[in-house]
């Protein structure tokens, strides 16, 4: 006789939390990402200011051995003073530069191991609302825009502050008046400049956008490309992706026109104040105002400080794009993180049976569950798989089944019920890994990751003995196979397992997820990729399955349903009907036809 289950109370689920609010970054955030690599950072940066120390003290040195030569007194001792000085620079800046590009590659390594760390461990739903390529952009283009402001261009910006400041403190002690001329030329250029410059961060931002969308949709074509070239749909695929890279052309050429000002800019501004130091100072040189020393000296500032305030000028560019890149990858490092620990418990756990009864495997009581607010998929949902039960999961497209496979697996938390694993609350009594090192999942798309044979069947034992190995191999029928191959084990899949055929990657799956005995295993649509005859020995797989675990099993094969227990029916997220095959077939309208 068919037990109908009860409709409960329709009330809606529990709001889904929102996203974190987006924080605007700025230069403080900057800094803060060079912890864990400030001592390298330190280091490349005293290197730096020694060799810029070195550079400022020259032209002093230089206007010594002028007033030297014109005393008639000796200048052996201050050519070799200023040669030793030159050396001693280079050498300086050359052990600094490395210990710059080290610093870089120490901060974008912790940069992406932490955002790769972060990427695999996002909520379902987070993944459910982002691009999988712009993800991957944020680990990749964003953390290589992100080095180069972090470690060269604070560095730069430092010593380049140094020099300038003492470049100028020297100026202004050799002849203040010339110093302030020269100041209100290159601040006049510099704050049209500055000015100028300051969208550079939001060109490079929507640049960086688009960037990401296009890994995004070329990822999307690239992983179904069999279909894009069934359908013939190469020229819109390139039309979409081309788009997003048209776009991001665009806001590159935006960001380049404002940069591209700096550099004519700064130009204008050493040129402009070389020619004014020329004919102003001449002339006090000329009225006794200043010595031909002291303006050689003066001279040599301006021109030494000219490439370090040039500099200064383009760091605030370059710092603009920094800005832009850390933005994109500090949204994804405050993403939420799965917790691995139990969550809150959403009702009693009592026992609805004798004591003494053994309890099942799984126990679903009053489960709601909804994607988006106040549209629940699930309504009240309540069944049970006994151990070594084979339950089959059944109903349209839409009823629930891949939602309840998601809760047990604890992608998602339920809005409201209890799903129980062997008597224990999923998610108050065991935390994310202890419930998934008891429950195996076979996907009805059955992916499989680039690599070996082995490497696949062993992905969560990588340590699995051999005879463990041979013992799935066998359950899954797929000895043969192994045998046939050159390379047994060892073997290479291809790219998404593209060198073995649709059924082998169906049960090279099954293999992987029975290596840890889990206590229960899920399957979806396990029959999808089987032809007759391996149908066939997947019934005896079942079979021998069915003694080490418990089986909840989505079906839609009418011949995949016949091999279960239970056949629980579904619709529009209610259990309609629960009891064997041949008494719920006629209560599920997808086998009322007898051919199903």
């Amino acid at each position: 006789m068919t037990v109908v289950a009860p409709r409960h109370h329709t009330a809606g689920p529990t709001p889904v939390p929102d996203e974190t609010v987006r924080t605007r970054i700025g230069f403080r955030q900057l800094l803060a990402a060079t912890r864990g690599h400030r001592k390298s950072i330190a280091i490349a940066l005293v290197l730096t200011l020694v060799g810029a120390g070195l550079g400022l003290v020259q032209p002093l040195v230089a206007m010594r051995t002028i007033e030297t030569v014109t005393g008639g007194g000796a200048i052996s001792w201050l050519l070799v003073l200023l040669a030793v000085m030159f050396v001693a620079e280079a050498v300086v800046d050359t052990f600094g530069r490395y210990w710059l590009e080290r610093s870089g590659e120490s901060v974008v390594l912790g940069l992406r191991l932490r955002l790769i760390d972060r990427l695999l461990r996002l909520p379902m739903r987070v993944y459910d609302r982002h691009r999988v390529g712009d993800l991957l952009s944020r680990t990749t283009s964003d953390t290589t825009l992100l080095r180069d402001a972090i470690a060269y261009d604070l560095v730069d910006m430092s010593s380049g502050i140094f020099i300038v400041v003492g470049g100028l403190a020297a100026m202004v002690w050799l002849d203040p008046l010339l110093f302030l001329i020269v100041a209100v030329v290159v601040g006049g250029i510099g704050g049209v400049t500055l000015f100028v410059l300051s969208g550079i961060r939001s060109a490079t931002e929507s640049a960086q956008d688009n960037l990401g969308r296009m890994s995004a949709e070329l990822e999307r074509a690239l992983t179904a490309i069999r279909t894009v070239r069934a359908m013939r749909a190469e020229d819109r695929e390139k039309d979409r992706i081309g788009a997003c890279a048209r776009t991001s052309y665009e806001q590159n050429l935006r960001s380049a026109r404002l940069d591209s000002i700096s550099g004519p800019a700064v130009t204008l501004s050493a040129h402009g104040s070389l020619i004014v130091v020329l004919v102003v100072g001449g002339a006090r040189v000329a009225n006794g105002h200043l010595t031909l020393a002291e303006l050689v000296a003066f001279l040599l500032y301006v021109s030494y400080i000219a490439m370090p305030a040039a500099g200064l000028f383009e760091l605030v560019a370059t710092l603009q794009k920094g800005l832009a890149a850390l933005q994109r990858v500090h949204d994804v490092v405050e993403l939420p993180v799965e917790t691995d620990r139990p969550g809150p418990r959403r009702g009693p756990v009592t026992t609805t049976g004798p004591t003494d009864a053994p309890r099942p495997a799984l126990e679903l009581r009053d489960v709601w569950f909804s994607y988006q607010p106040d549209r629940p998929v699930l309504r009240g949902v309540s069944f049970t798989v006994p151990h070594h039960g084979h339950v089959a999961l059944v109903g349209g497209s839409g009823a629930g089944k891949s939602t309840i496979f998601a809760l047990v697996e604890r992608f998602y938390d339920p809005d409201r019920g209890t799903i129980l694993l062997d008597g224990h609350d999923l998610h108050a009594d065991l935390t994310i890994a202890q419930a998934r090192a008891r429950i195996g999942l076979v996907e009805q798309t059955s992916p499989i990751l680039h690599g070996s044979l082995r490497e696949n069947i062993a992905y969560a034992v990588p340590d699995a003995p051999e005879d463990q190995i041979h013992r799935v191999l066998a359950m899954t029928n797929l000895t043969g196979l192994v045998d046939r191959l050159p390379d047994g084990l060892e073997t290479q899949v291809g790219e998404h397992g593209g060198m073995i055929s649709g059924g082998e990657r169906q049960r090279l799956a099954m293999a992987r997820a029975l290596l840890p005995r889990p206590g229960l295993l899920l399957l979806d649509e396990p029959t999808a990729h089987l032809d007759a005859v391996n149908e066939a020995a997947f019934a005896r797989t079942i079979e021998q399955v069915s003694t080490e675990c418990a089986l909840l099993v989505i079906a839609h094969r009418g011949t995949t349903v016949r091999l279960s227990d239970t056949v629980v029916a579904l619709d529009g997220g209610r259990v309609t009907a629960i009891g064997p095959y041949e008494e719920v077939a006629q209560e599920i309208p997808i086998f009322r036809d007898p051919s199903a």
